[in-house]
């Protein structure tokens, strides 16, 4: 007699398991029982019963369900964390609240379900530098280093950098070392995403150029901008604001002070596995005068040597249109050297 509600109890368990199963009921009328995964990019991952671990199309799916809830992303920023019951064609529904009536969504506004943990933001960046020295008939010694650092988050990015370049050569004549060049640059910028493309940017810059007679350069701007492209293999943004320009000249008892427009971009490509373009422009013309401009932009080609060490060619192309005295307008430096990503 006690064998009897025994067996029958085993019975139901074993005939209530698949009901417990998430189930993908297909377009073509096929039904899957198993476990749902994940869902990213358009694709569902399910561990079938029967079949193994096998991706799904979300095009191909009629509808879905689950015993256990599930973490669903969808396209309005809404996060569904609950069980699903199947619903119509091309929907699915939960249901929630005291009345406990199900509420239904389209299967097109799903953007994921149980996605992986997004990793942590951290600091990347690189460090490269060069060192040169000549002796005999020439004697000529030079060093120039530069370090670039980026944090990126979902909201927010920013960015530093510094670059140096010294050198010194024996005047042959007065056979006196005599220092040909002489400078150092550093800037930041924070931007703040309001969208996935547009974002607010403050910045800072800061430059000196003994040869230059450039006591100092300071720079502090902000604005906005856009973010056109950004992926694995391409980043390309532009940003336009307003900053405010200063300058003292060693030769120069006054300082100048402007307020300008800023207008720039920031382009970082690889042209193949293992060789970069980093391009950046940044144009400075006074708000009195426009013809009166500030002009820097830097150009970059970096070929891997390792997985983290690399050899670079850079060129920083600086114009100012109002110099120090007896000075020109133009700078360009040439700086080859080889570095290491951290």
């Amino acid at each position: 007699m006690r064998a009897k509600p025994m067996f029958l109890l085993t019975c139901l368990v074993v005939l209530s398991s698949p009901l417990a199963a998430d189930q993908v009921v297909l377009k073509n009328g096929d039904r899957i029982t198993g476990k749902i995964v994940t869902v990213g990019d358009g694709v569902l991952t399910f561990n079938g019963d029967q079949v193994g671990q096998i991706t799904i199309a979300m095009k191909d799916i009629a509808t879905f369900a689950s015993d256990s809830p599930l973490e669903i992303h969808l396209k309005d920023g809404t996060v569904l964390n609950q069980p699903v019951v199947a619903a119509d064609a091309d929907r699915f529904a939960i249901t929630e609240g005291p009345s406990l009536r199900p509420q239904t969504f389209s299967l097109a506004d799903v953007t994921s379900i149980n996605p992986p943990p997004k990793p942590q933001p951290k600091w990347t960046g690189s460090i490269s530098g060069a060192v040169s020295s000549t002796h005999g008939n020439t004697k000529a010694e030079a060093v120039s280093a530069s370090v670039n650092v980026v944090r990126r988050s979902e909201k927010d990015r920013t960015t530093a950098a510094a670059d140096y370049g010294r050198t010194e050569q024996r005047n042959r004549a007065t056979k006196e070392d005599e220092t040909t060049e002489d400078w150092w640059r550093a800037r930041a910028q924070y931007d703040y995403f309001f969208s996935k493309k547009f974002f607010g940017f403050g910045n800072i810059r800061y430059e000196r150029d003994a040869i230059a007679d450039l006591d100092r350069r300071v720079v502090v701007g902000g604005g906005g901008g856009y973010q056109w492209i950004e992926n694995a293999r391409t980043s390309f943004s532009t940003n336009l604001g307003l900053a405010s320009l200063y300058e003292k000249f060693d030769t120069a008892n006054d300082s100048n002070s402007e307020i300008s427009l800023q207008v720039g971009y920031n382009l970082d490509h690889r042209i193949r596995d293992g060789l970069r373009f980093v391009h950046d422009l940044t144009y400075y013309p006074s708000l009195e005068q426009f013809s009166d401009y500030y002009l820097t932009t830097t150009g970059e080609l970096r070929a891997s040597l390792t997985k983290s060490m690399f050899a670079n060619f850079k060129v920083i192309f600086n114009y100012d249109e109002s110099p120090a005295p007896n000075r020109g307008s133009t700078d360009v430096k040439y700086l080859l050297g080889v570095g290491m990503n951290f």
